[in-house]
């Protein structure tokens, strides 16, 4: 397995519904907010390095996994498959903690896993992934990984999450 990306995510009063759980909808938030900050946002270890750079280091102005994304790509989601292992009540100032790695790479699109649980010591509640399609805005087409950003994802690379088999499969 290669190296995971865990966050925190805050529980807010809006992710819960009449029945007093968190939404469906709303668990798709979180992921999709703990994805973004896998991307775009956090502040990633560089290869070998014993503790993260600094943030007002120079080339730190991009942090993520996409730190060396030019601008004008982004990715679009192509799939999303979720499943509900357990109820997530709403229990304040308890955050949600994600866990994300890449369960699939390829020239242009690359598959999230995600690990959702209410506690360290729970098990996932959602198991969920996430396939994205790099695309470049100017050329309307698919960007397909140049070298120095496939290797940045490689690092994250592991086995794709455990999903129930569909049926008839």
């Amino acid at each position: 397995m290669g190296e995971v990306f865990e966050c925190e995510i805050p529980a807010r009063l809006r992710d819960i519904n009449l029945a007093g759980h968190v939404d469906n909808v709303e668990a798709m938030r979180v992921l999709d907010e703990a994805r973004q900050m896998f991307l775009r946002f956090s502040t990633l270890p560089d290869p070998g390095a014993a503790t993260l750079p600094d943030p007002g280091a120079a080339g730190a102005e991009k942090p993520g996994l996409f730190r060396d994304v030019p601008d004008g790509i982004s990715e679009l989601v192509a799939a999303q498959r979720v499943e509900y292992h357990a109820e997530m009540r709403f229990v304040p100032f308890q955050p949600f903690l994600v866990r994300m790695w890449v369960g699939h790479l390829s020239r242009s699109s690359f598959t999230c896993c995600f690990e959702l649980r209410v506690a360290a010591d729970h098990p996932p509640a959602i198991v969920a992934e996430s396939t994205q399609v790099m695309w470049d805005h100017p050329s309307a087409s698919a960007w397909p990984f140049p070298d120095e950003v496939r290797a940045t994802i490689e690092r994250y690379v592991g086995e794709p999450v455990a999903l129930r088999p569909r049926p008839g499969e």
